[in-house]
């Protein structure tokens, strides 16, 4: 991590180990992770993304900054292209009540944040929010210089973590009852996910192929348009039916180029199977030698068409992506790392 800039005071103070994540004005309900990961069936939102931050440290997450507790000494507060007003009035009242305030974005894609950046007034407020916090979180390797030239403190890159050590999240089935490839995209209107490139090039494997469509009639017609094999599933499912689901399949694969935080990579971690072909951060770091920054489009198939018909090395590679992911994605790994470097 860098040093704090301008004489600004460093993370390093004696600070509670209690931790809590605030979405200025965000749909998303309060939810206190006193368990940690806690179970799938807990209700309300699962410990991943953003929330896995305050999960993995026993720590709440929250809508209003009235509601963060007292006691607790570090906030961090989510950024978006919609809610930059809430966020400084969050981050102002926040340091009234002599709180340590750190700051992501929440969509964190490179375009996602260009395009809440692409206005000089939304530049400008981002600049102000900076100038006034403790230091940054960034979900991607990539944005790091962006917090860094808005003078944003101390701060760096901090992997969103999942809760791959513990058996509850573990939704792993049996390597023989796996079968065919996931598409891990969904967006056929956003250019730099390749969903159109990441299906057309699996079909020729020979292979079932499952895809998500959320895009309702539209998204059908394109996707039957491609293949008429597609076994395609429709709407959004429920966190944990869709791991049971992704479960199903031998191979995760698609061709991101968004470099985003990484959750389809996270999310088949959980399921224990390899993912192909992104760029995001948790793929770079789970799925080195899988992902889109070691293979390009026609070697990214070469390697899935391997994984689906060879079992040796199917199984070597699970092994070492888990053996990366406890040893960086962890929650344990990122707590510790969040104390550390945070010295929460």
């Amino acid at each position: 991590m860098g040093q704090a800039q301008g004489g600004r005071r460093s993370l390093t103070a004696d600070l509670e180990p209690a931790f809590a994540v605030l979405n200025p004005g965000g749909r998303d309900r309060t939810r206190i992770f006193t368990q940690g990961a806690g179970l799938p069936s807990d209700p309300g939102h699962p410990p991943v993304s953003f929330h896995a931050y305050a999960a993995c440290c026993q720590g709440g997450f929250y809508r209003k900054s009235e509601e963060v507790p007292d006691a607790v000494r570090h906030v961090l507060v989510l950024l978006r292209k919609d809610g930059l007003s809430h966020a400084l009035n969050a981050v102002r009242k926040l340091r009234r009540r002599g709180k340590r305030v750190l700051v992501s974005w929440k969509e964190s894609g490179l375009t996602q944040v260009a395009r809440a950046l692409a206005k000089p007034g939304l530049h400008q407020r981002f600049r102000a929010i900076c100038s006034e916090v403790d230091g940054f979180i960034s979900s991607t390797m990539e944005l790091v210089p962006l917090y860094e030239a808005a003078r944003c403190g101390c701060g760096g890159f901090v992997p969103t973590p999942y809760p791959i050590e513990e058996s509850a999240w573990d939704f792993s089935l049996p390597i023989r009852q796996r079968r065919g490839i996931f598409i891990g995209t969904r967006e056929f209107s956003v250019p730099s996910r390749n969903h159109l490139l990441a299906i057309s090039s699996v079909l020729k494997l020979g292979q079932p192929v499952t895809v998500i469509n959320t895009e309702g009639w539209t998204g059908a017609r394109l996707l039957r348009s491609i293949s008429r094999d597609l076994r395609i599933v429709s709407g959004q499912l429920p966190y944990t039916a869709y791991l049971c689901l992704l479960a199903q399949h031998r191979i995760v694969f698609q061709l991101d180029r968004s470099a985003v935080p990484g959750q389809v990579a996270g999310d088949a971690l959980l399921c224990s199977l390899p993912c192909v072909g992104g760029d995001g951060a948790v793929d770079k770091l789970a799925f080195p030698g899988l992902c889109g920054m070691s293979l390009p489009v026609e070697s990214a198939v070469k390697v899935a068409q391997r994984l689906l018909a060879d079992d040796n090395y199917y199984a070597q590679t699970l092994e070492k992506s888990r053996e990366l992911a406890l040893e960086r994605l962890s929650f344990s790994r990122v707590k510790d790392q969040l104390l550390s470097e945070f010295a929460m």
